[in-house]
């Protein structure tokens, strides 16, 4: 029987990813643990590995194609006994498809599948819990769309936010509108409502986002837009700091070791949320995630974006723990090859652009 390869979840939150690079091509047999593509994430490139013993017989997506949604049919494996039918690969889709918000048939055609299903769906029972992330929930909520009779795509048929984007083209998934208010765009946020690029007869040229560029606009729009702001600032003389940490530099010279201002920051912030629970904490919808433990993340800038690597239970670690961990999650972020679990999560997040003397930012 024919195995289906499908666009992986390589992170709780991956939605869509690019498919960077087939390692593999028609007709290779493969066995389980060989790498068979390089998938694009919005913060890393990562490798994909085969699960089940075959022959490649057909690939589906071209290497290079974008926002190829998780789930999606990517490529065929025969299985032992049958017959490959070498198939060539589709060709790279052409810049121009790929461009601004027009559906991609290649990467879209199983979504719509899933789509269609859903129409037949019904919606869950009252008092069942629906699998659905935090963010579907809440496009949901904004868009007026039922939950209870979305098919979900993700891992373990999670709700995510591509199924609820594509419901909102479904009259049938929409719930009834408050009188006087329009409906929503189709598959699009209030953030992701925008016009044509400009026509300008300035030099110029246009430069195409990474996952990871597109990821950081979009969430930062959303966090100005959804999230409470408050802001605090407060100077601080830090002479006692910096000759503390002459002292421990000089104590630790033996060791190589060498501690940065924002080592000491790591570890004071984390000191602080374990000395104020209150403060360590996330909004979950109706309920308040309180940790008992500081994982910190610490922004690392890279090319072409941002990410912020943990360094986990900082407060219950010696300083010269946190420099040499820092040292090596930096250097595994610039050459891009950060583990999920050494991104994702963390209680509190610490940016320093000090080094550039911006006091505020």
């Amino acid at each position: 029987m024919a195995i289906e390869l499908k666009m992986p979840a390589l992170s709780p939150t991956m939605e869509e990813g690019t498919l960077a690079k087939w390692m593999v091509k028609v007709g290779d047999v493969v066995k389980s643990g060989d790498l068979l593509a390089e998938i694009e994430t919005d913060k890393a490139t990562m490798e994909f590995e085969a699960v089940d013993e075959g022959t490649v017989s057909e690939i589906l997506v071209a290497e290079g194609t974008d926002g190829v949604k998780v789930g999606t049919v990517i490529a065929m494996i025969a299985g032992e006994g049958e017959v490959a039918v070498p198939k060539a690969a589709p060709a790279p889709v052409p810049e121009a498809d790929v461009k601004g918000y027009g559906a991609d048939p290649i990467a879209d055609a199983p979504v719509a599948k899933a789509e269609a299903q859903a129409k037949v769906e019904t919606s869950a029972p009252t008092g069942t819990r629906i699998a659905a992330s935090p963010l579907a929930r809440r496009i949901a909520e904004q868009n007026g769309v039922d939950l209870g009779a979305i098919k979900g795509t993700g891992p373990g048929g999670r709700i995510v936010k591509a199924d609820v984007e594509g419901a909102n083209s479904q009259p049938a998934l929409l719930r009834k509108q408050e009188p006087g208010i329009a409906p929503p765009k189709a598959g699009l946020l209030p953030t992701q409502e925008h016009s044509a690029p400009e026509s300008t007869d300035i030099p110029h040229e246009v430069i195409k986002l990474s996952n990871m560029r597109k990821t950081i606009a979009r969430r930062l729009t959303e966090s100005k837009q959804q999230v409470p702001h408050i802001y605090l600032t407060v100077d601080i003389r830090l002479d006692a700091l910096l000759k503390l940490r002459a002292e421990l530099n000089k104590a630790l010279e033996p060791r190589a070791i060498k501690l940065s201002v924002n080592d000491m920051l790591i570890k004071a912030l984390a000191a602080a949320l374990i000395e104020v629970p209150a403060c360590n904490v996330s909004f979950a919808g109706d309920t308040l995630i309180q940790y008992s433990r500081a994982d910190i993340s610490v922004a690392v800038s890279i090319d072409g974006g941002l990410i912020t690597p943990i360094v986990a239970d900082a407060a219950n670690k010696a300083m010269s723990a946190i420099s040499t961990e820092m040292k090596s999650l930096a250097d595994k972020a610039k050459a891009g090859k950060l583990q999920p679990h050494e991104y994702q999560g963390g209680t509190a997040s610490l940016s320093n652009m000090g080094m550039f003397g911006i006091k505020q930012f």
